[in-house]
């Protein structure tokens, strides 16, 4: 097996990882899991069965993309990795308002971390090619 592919399923892995890492860290903040239970929300976002499906399928399209990049044909395989990617940066970005607006020290470590995967995933796929 090529060493890009298993760099990049650990990185698809590693993103995973931080995200469960901050959605943990966010609900241990003070009074978040009160509002959850009281309200239904988390910081103002109503926790509706659409955005809990819509996060399920985030969730899953690291780990997916994790089995996906050690099994699927190099072609294939670098054209889902960078495009995954790059989806998942521009999503990251996107949602970075949000989190300006009442930043957290943990947050902004997972995030970054995650970005950096995310970059080094697309680099990778990207290197990849280029060898042959």
């Amino acid at each position: 097996m090529e060493d890009w592919k298993i760099r990049v399923s650990v990185l698809w892995l590693f993103d995973e990882v931080a995200g469960l890492g901050a959605v943990i860290l966010m609900l241990m903040e003070k009074d978040v899991l009160a509002e959850l239970v009281e309200h239904g929300t988390i910081q103002g976002m109503e926790m509706s069965s659409e955005y809990l499906l819509l996060g399920a399928i985030i969730l899953l399209v690291p780990l997916v993309m994790a089995f996906l990049t050690l099994t699927l044909k190099d072609s294939t395989n670098r054209w889902a990795n960078i495009i995954v990617g790059i989806v998942l940066i521009g999503l990251g970005l996107i949602d970075l308002p949000k989190y300006l607006e009442k930043p957290s020290a943990y947050a902004g470590v997972m995030m970054l971390a995650g970005w950096v995967a995310l970059v080094l995933i697309v680099w990778y796929a990207w290197k990849s090619k280029q060898k042959a």
